[in-house]
């Protein structure tokens, strides 16, 4: 860890990912300031060594670099477009943890530029117990240059640590992608639960065998995404209409039991819409296409 005042870091926001990553600085032995809006979340991280600002523009003076982890781009903004935090901001970095939308990060982005403020987007792909250990995942993009100047203080934070590359709003486009992957994947799982529990099984029965079906994802992900990239759309193995089969199956099942089924319905119907524009013989993965066409 360097150890000039290069090492020292300001966290803005100190819910439970912005204090984890605080507590990781301090055990990385880096200087760091903290500042929350609302006050006495401090406790743990001064008692570790943590200097708390008494306002946002203090905090973002008292280091070259400021992490922000707050619940999203509006409560990021309310907060650094204050006109003394943007002045105390000037010639220093952000790298902004918050977490929205593509657009919101370039609008940041131009924010940050025609103020003077060096700026980086980030994205933290793991929860909080994972900050601070090899388990955490962190997503960058912006400036290669800035990254670098800036890699050593970061990885304090633990984990692996990837830059995406120059284009401001590619961290925050990983996100929403893998957070739409996780939401779907977790809908789907307490559904099933719902369902399996409707006809007897306990959740605890199920689980081990749902994890089998999660363990047979990983290489149908590279397999889907290496159609979607060539454009094969293979159904070779599995055709998109033997699908529907088994997804009009969990529909019926579950309203039988007075289940709602609407995303299962939407499901069905997508592929039901990819059979009729003349995809039948294709597989599951044509249904990205059909998603993205304009």
């Amino acid at each position: 860890m360097p150890s000039s005042r290069h090492a020292d870091v300001t966290v803005i926001g100190l819910g439970p990912m912005g204090r984890a990553l605080a507590a990781a600085f301090l055990a990385a032995g880096v200087r760091t300031t903290v500042w929350n809006r609302t006050p006495g979340k401090d406790r743990d991280l001064v008692a570790a060594g943590a200097v708390v600002a008494a306002t946002a523009d203090e905090a973002v003076a008292a280091s070259p670099l400021t992490v922000v982890c707050l619940v999203n781009y509006d409560a990021t903004d309310s907060v650094l477009r204050q006109a003394p935090v943007t002045a105390a901001l000037k010639g220093r970095t952000v790298v902004n943890l918050s977490a929205d939308i593509p657009d919101r990060a370039r609008d940041t982005g131009r924010w940050a530029a025609e103020h003077g403020v060096d700026y980086l987007d980030g994205a933290i792909m793991t929860p909080t117990t994972s900050i601070g250990t090899p388990a955490g995942v962190f997503l960058f993009s912006g400036p290669e240059a800035l990254y670098g100047e800036h890699r050593a203080v970061l990885a304090a934070l633990g984990g692996t640590h990837t830059h995406l590359g120059e284009e401001i709003s590619r961290a925050a486009a990983y996100d929403i992608a893998l957070l739409d992957i996780f939401w779907t994947s977790m809908a789907g799982y307490v559904h099933a639960l719902a369902v399996a529990r409707a006809e007897g099984i306990s959740p605890t029965e199920l689980a081990p065998f749902a994890q089998g079906i999660g363990a047979i994802l990983p290489p149908l992900f590279q397999e889907l995404a290496e159609d979607v990239e060539s454009g094969t759309y293979s159904g070779e193995g599995n055709p998109i209409t033997s699908g529907i089969s088994t997804m009009a199956h969990v529909v019926h099942a579950s309203e039988a039991h007075g289940i709602e089924a609407n995303v299962m319905r939407a499901i069905e119907g997508l592929a039901r819409r990819t059979v009729a524009l003349g995809h039948g013989t294709e597989g599951y993965s044509r249904v990205a296409e059909v998603l993205g066409r304009r």
